[in-house]
């Protein structure tokens, strides 16, 4: 990929950074989707922006984003967006809301951004070439032992009302563990600051760029089963871990679930 193409992937994130932090904590129009996840007026604003950007700049690639559905997606490059990851997060004034952008080439995940608009923080993942902050290259940690991790576990309370014995293993389970949502704990995972992370009742649009961004780092990711994560891997569970023995572990804990 060409620095002019990566100077399109910063245009893109900047401006979607800018037109959503003009909402942020602001009086917000909030309505309900038929699953009673929310979108706000921002989500379509910024998702739209997205497109056109795209359209112009990128006519030939398809593109397949949270509010406006799929468009030209058997094309060789497609572009994921989710225009605010934790809509909640965002709606109730916490900064940990973020801007995914992946884009596949022949249904493999070659870039992934992340992009926290309050926290000013924005992680690029290349396949096969390595994951930045700022520009400045990242890494996942050296854990190898679960005992000894920093664990989070995303969509905990959907977690333990699906698979409570999944849930009472994981509470036993790594060195500190903590609750959370949506993509940031993958991101600190790619920056070395967390060791691994379980996600649970996800969509393409929620993981194509996460996965992208801690594989990139050096890390491991993929669904619950060990496989890997695509347009079409239908799953909705996710495991993002640092070292291969880490992840085997996670892995083993998740069995029969």
């Amino acid at each position: 990929m060409s620095d002019q193409f990566f100077d399109h992937v910063a245009s893109i994130t900047d401006l979607v950074k800018q037109s959503v932090l003009v909402s942020f904590r602001n009086l917000l129009e909030v309505e309900f989707k038929s699953d009673e996840s929310p979108v706000t007026k921002a989500d379509l604003e910024a998702e739209n922006l997205v497109r056109q950007y795209l359209a112009k700049h990128f006519p030939q690639d398809g593109i397949f984003g949270e509010e406006f559905g799929i468009e030209g997606v058997e094309r060789e490059n497609v572009w994921v967006v989710d225009p605010i990851d934790g809509t909640r997060s965002f709606l109730s004034g916490h900064p940990t809301f973020g801007f995914l952008l992946a884009r596949l080439k022949a249904g493999i995940p070659e870039l992934g951004v992340i992009a926290m608009p309050a926290l000013n923080e924005t992680l690029i993942g290349h396949r096969g070439i390595g994951a930045s902050l700022n520009g400045k290259p990242v890494q996942v940690s050296s854990q190898k032992s679960l005992d000894q991790a920093i664990l989070y576990v995303n969509e905990g309370d959907k977690i333990y009302k699906i698979h409570p014995e999944i849930f009472e293993r994981l509470m036993n389970s790594g060195q500190t563990r903590r609750f959370a949502y949506d993509c940031y704990p993958h991101a600190l995972v790619a920056m070395g600051h967390v060791d691994a992370v379980i996600d649970y009742d996800l969509q393409p649009y929620d993981y194509l760029a996460v996965s992208t961004v801690v594989k990139a780092a050096g890390g491991i990711a993929t669904d619950w089963n060990g496989n890997s994560l695509g347009l079409n891997s239908g799953t909705r569970a996710m495991v993002s871990a640092a070292t291969p023995e880490l992840h085997n572990e996670i892995l083993n804990l998740l069995k029969d679930a």
